[in-house]
C-alpha cells in the first residue's frame, strides 16, 4: 500500500519548497477516498484493540504543520477511530512558569504513552527548535544543540517500545489564508481565530527554513518523518490514515493467550433480585 507521504532516508534532505502541497498522487476522486478512508478507520480500531490488550508495546503519533494545516481535523476523522479508553492525546501550548524551570523535554516525556495505549501530540516538542528559532526566543547555540537531544530522546523511547510516527502537514500560504478567512467569517469557527496568527503567517519563509533543518536533522531509523501534503482536506485525511494504519500493521500486536482451560470454567448461576 501506498501511503502517499513523502519521506526521505536518513541523511537526505528535506526541502519542503520541491513538495506540492496540493499533490493527491493521482488519486483525484474525494468519493473514492472517503471509502478507503472508512476502511482504514474500522482496521484501525481491530489493530488498537489489539494493541491495548497486548500491553506491550506504545504507538506515538507526533503532528505538526502551520496553523490551519489541520491537525485537529486528523485527531478527529482518523484517530477517532480508536477508543478513547486507549488514547491519550496532548496538545503543548506555550511552556508554563513549571516547564519552563525544566529542561525543553520535561513536558514531553512525561505525556509519552504508556504500553498498550497511543498518545496522539497535537505540536510537539519540534517546537523548541523551529519556534524558538524564528522567534528567537533563545540563542542559536541553545536551540542548535537540541537535534541532537531530540534524536536522543526519540532513540529513547523506541528502544523502550515506544513506536514514533510523525506527521508533518504541508500546508501552501494560499490555502492557509482561505482556512483563516473562513476563521474570520464563520460563527462557528472564530474561536479559532488569533490575530497572532497573521503575524506568524508574515514569518512564512523563516519558518519553511526552520522545518527544513528539524524535518532533515531528526528523521532518524526508528523516528522517521512524513511529509503529508494538506491543503486538500480528503487527501489529508487518507494519507495520514494509511501511514498511521502501516505503522500498527508492522507492530502486527496480538491479542494475549486466554486463560489454560477457558471453556473449562463454569459460570455460577446468579439468582437477582
Amino acid at each position: 500500500m501506498s501511503h502517499g507521504a513523502t519521506t526521505r532516508k536518513p541523511g537526505e534532505p528535506f526541502r519542503l519548497a520541491e513538495i506540492d502541497p496540493r499533490d493527491t498522487g493521482g488519486f483525484p476522486d474525494k468519493a473514492a477516498a472517503h471509502e478507503i478512508l472508512k476502511g482504514n478507520q474500522e482496521r484501525l480500531q481491530d489493530l488498537q484493540q489489539r494493541l491495548y490488550a497486548e500491553g506491550r508495546r506504545a504507538l506515538l503519533i507526533v503532528l505538526q504543520g502551520m496553523d490551519a494545516s489541520g491537525k485537529d481535523g486528523v485527531i478527529r476523522h482518523v484517530m477517532g477511530a480508536f477508543n478513547p479508553q486507549g488514547v491519550c492525546v496532548t496538545s503543548f501550548k506555550v511552556p508554563t512558569p513549571e516547564e519552563l524551570a525544566h529542561d525543553f523535554l520535561w513536558r514531553v516525556h512525561r505525556a509519552v504513552p504508556g504500553r498498550g495505549l497511543v498518545g496522539i501530540f497535537n505540536r510537539s516538542h519540534y517546537e523548541d527548535v523551529v519556534v524558538v528559532r524564528v522567534k528567537e526566543l533563545v540563542p542559536r547555540e541553545v536551540w542548535a544543540k537540541r537535534y541532537e537531544a531530540i534524536n536522543d530522546f526519540e532513540r529513547l523511547l523506541a528502544d523502550n517500545g515506544v513506536t514514533l510516527v510523525k506527521l508533518f502537514l504541508h500546508l501552501s500560504p494560499g490555502e492557509q489564508a482561505e482556512q483563516l478567512a473562513d476563521r474570520q467569517r464563520e460563527p462557528e469557527k472564530q474561536w479559532k481565530f488569533s490575530p497572532g496568527d497573521l503575524k506568524e503567517r508574515s514569518r512564512w519563509p523563516q519558518y519553511m527554513a526552520a522545518w527544513d533543518d528539524a524535518l532533515t536533522r531528526c528523521n532518524t531509523a526508528w523516528a522517521p518523518w512524513y511529509v503529508v501534503p494538506a491543503d486538500r482536506k480528503w487527501h489529508r485525511l487518507l494519507v495520514a490514515s494509511r501511514v498511521v494504519l502501516e505503522a500498527l500493521e508492522r507492530l502486527d500486536p496480538r491479542y494475549p493467550e486466554p486463560p489454560p482451560d477457558i471453556g473449562s470454567h463454569q459460570i455460577p448461576e446468579v439468582r437477582w433480585p
